[in-house]
């Protein structure tokens, strides 16, 4: 296990170099520049502040030093945010970008499980068909559309609860739902799948065969192995709910590192763009080795080279 994870972490690290490298010409490819602004600036000041954030250094050279700061583990300052480093900026956003993902993801887990186990163990029953059409709903509408309807039939006409602002616990409840209601469909599908699936294998025949109650036959026996293709997708669902929340802290108001970074996106803010995408590329191969590690744990037979 040892020599796997040592193995995943080195293979990481050229992936994020290639990652860094792609994104910093890209950001360069962009009409524009983070010090250009609507009001005119001298053209003495205009030669000072490029000689000071280095925009007078040829191309190669800035992504030189850009990696140099990058190996040390400084992102730079940012452009916009005058006086905060990337790294200071990050620190202070993803706190709440991870509670959002984090509530997302239980939300995820335990609708999409309920949904996915009794649509397999009522399979073609009205039960199966209203539970998939229930995640097929929630697979098509995109968060975009889901939120401004949470807000508008919870939050305005209900009023149960704050539709903007993250102050308050009821300030969590429609973020969480936006976010976690499309997950939960993907894994109520794959929960269905594999429990259907191990439903049919010898073992479960035998274990009925010996007059196990049904409720101990899939809880206890098949349950284990019927989630190993939810298992896997936690991996990048994980990384997605925590990173993918642009829009929804866009559309709630969330002070989190999702906002940071279509900000810097709309700014031309270069270093809070780099660091955003590369603190995300880390995020999703750290969360894909921990599932990694958690399918060899349910299930032992497989093998990693």
């Amino acid at each position: 296990m040892l020599i796997f994870i040592c193995k995943r972490i080195i293979y990481a690290i050229p992936t994020i170099l290639v990652i860094a490298t792609i994104t910093f010409f890209l950001i360069r490819l962009a009409p524009g520049d983070p010090l250009s602004d609507e009001k005119a600036v001298p053209p003495e000041i205009q030669v000072n502040l490029d000689a000071y954030y280095g925009f007078d250094d040829p191309l190669w050279l800035q992504y030189i030093h850009f990696m140099e700061n990058l190996f040390q583990g400084n992102l730079g300052p940012s452009f916009k945010y005058v006086g905060w480093t990337v790294n200071e900026l990050i620190a202070q956003a993803f706190l709440t970008s991870l509670e959002l993902g984090a509530l997302s993801l239980v939300v995820a887990i335990l609708l999409g499980l309920i949904l996915g186990v009794i649509a397999a163990l009522k399979k073609n029953t009205a039960l199966d068909y209203f539970s998939m059409s229930i995640a097929m709903a929630g697979i098509c509408m995109p968060t975009f559309v889901m939120g401004p309807l949470l807000v508008l039939f919870f939050g305005l006409y209900l009023e149960w609860f704050n539709p903007l602002g993250w102050e308050h616990w009821s300030d969590r409840v429609l973020p969480a739902l936006t976010l976690g209601i499309y997950y939960a469909a993907y894994i109520a599908r794959l929960t269905r799948s594999g429990i259907l699936e191990i439903l049919n294998s010898d073992y479960i025949r035998t274990a009925r065969a010996k007059g196990l109650p049904e409720w101990r036959v899939v809880f206890v026996h098949g349950i284990k192995t019927g989630l190993l293709p939810v298992v896997a997708f936690l991996g990048p669902a994980s990384a997605g709910l925590i990173s993918g929340s642009f829009v929804v802290e866009t559309i709630f108001q969330v002070p989190g590192l999702g906002r940071f970074f279509v900000m810097a996106a709309f700014n031309r803010d270069y270093t809070m763009i780099l660091g955003t995408v590369l603190f995300y590329a880390v995020l999703v191969i750290l969360m894909n080795l921990i599932v990694d590690i958690f399918q060899i744990i349910l299930n032992p037979r497989l093998k990693y080279e």
